[in-house]
């Protein structure tokens, strides 16, 4: 209600269609009238982080709209994961979404449901041309904490490439690797706790895992070679005694070598690679050799999420 006093000395009153609280945005204070009003729910400012408090006087309730990037009754918590929302939510609709990173907003394509690797809400962390050296075994995107082409992290299974602030800051218990070809798509999940893909990766240090040949080989599909022994398999799979600097690295992925040791290795499947034979194919498969489906360059597009 808005009241004042006109000019002859009388009161006049006027019954308002709504308040401060539950229509802000149109909110327009007079500064010659008085607003009176019954105590609001949102009068303690309940709503934190930028959150717009919207009263139910009905139940002397309220409920906050949270700004992008928070979520909870109150606005209180930063959105850090796909998972984090997936779990709030549970829906399982791929959008873009805000996440708070570093303190600071980014948005990203959260990929929700069971596309390939799982249920659940699953964060993007990088998207690799094999084609480019961009991500090459050697690039130092893998030891820094730099981004590179944000967008990228705003559309799927494209050929943008991109590096994210969630290679340094998003914990998981689950890697989505996955690799596209032509038309075809290859999933793999790596059950892996880490406080984030850099802290495996960042120092150069080896990390075995052991998934085995055939799951690596099925993210190529059925043109995928490699060679017989060695079988060296997790992050950073560089020989640390290798007979020369030139043979096949990874760093998420398998090596392979005829010879019964890892020293001298020709072929590989993995996502940041390099190496002998072919050190342009930086994603995908290479192989030479006496590999186990004869010798191969397959570049492919590479995808990495967490959750």
């Amino acid at each position: 209600m808005a009241a004042s006093k006109e000019a002859y000395g009388k009161l006049w009153c006027e019954l308002l269609s709504s308040d401060k609280y539950r229509d802000a945005e149109n909110y327009k204070e007079n500064t010659s009238a008085h607003h009176l009003s019954i105590l609001s729910p949102c009068s303690y400012s309940p709503c934190q982080n930028g959150g717009t408090c919207i009263p139910i006087y009905k139940y002397t309730s309220y409920q906050c709209l949270c700004e992008p990037g928070f979520m909870g009754e109150f606005c209180e918590k930063a959105i850090t994961s796909c998972k984090e929302l997936y779990d709030f939510n549970r829906f399982n609709v791929s959008e873009l979404v805000t996440l708070r990173l570093d303190s600071k907003s980014v948005t990203i394509l959260c990929h929700m449901g069971d596309f390939g690797c799982g249920n659940g809400g699953w964060t993007p962390v990088m998207k690799i041309d094999g084609k480019k050296s961009t991500f090459h075994y050697n690039s130092p995107y893998w030891s820094n904490k730099i981004e590179y082409k944000l967008p990228g992290g705003e559309s799927g299974f494209d050929s943008q490439e991109t590096k994210l602030s969630s290679y340094w800051n998003t914990s998981f218990s689950k890697i989505c690797l996955v690799m596209k070809i032509g038309q075809h798509l290859g999933f793999t999940v790596i059950n892996k706790q880490a406080d984030s893909l850099y802290s495996l990766i960042a120092d150069g240090q080896y990390r075995a895992i052991s998934l085995g040949r055939e799951t690596w080989k099925n993210l190529i599909g059925s043109d995928a070679s490699l060679q017989l022994n060695c079988n060296r398999e997790g992050f950073n799979t560089a020989d640390v005694n290798p007979i020369d600097v030139f043979h096949s690295e990874a760093r998420i992925g398998i090596v392979a070598n005829q010879e019964n040791d890892c020293k001298s290795c020709d072929s590989r499947i993995g996502f940041g690679t390099g190496g002998y034979f072919d050190d342009a194919v930086t994603c995908g498969n290479v192989a030479k050799i006496e590999g186990d489906n004869g010798d191969r360059h397959t570049p492919a597009m590479g995808y990495i999420l967490v959750q």
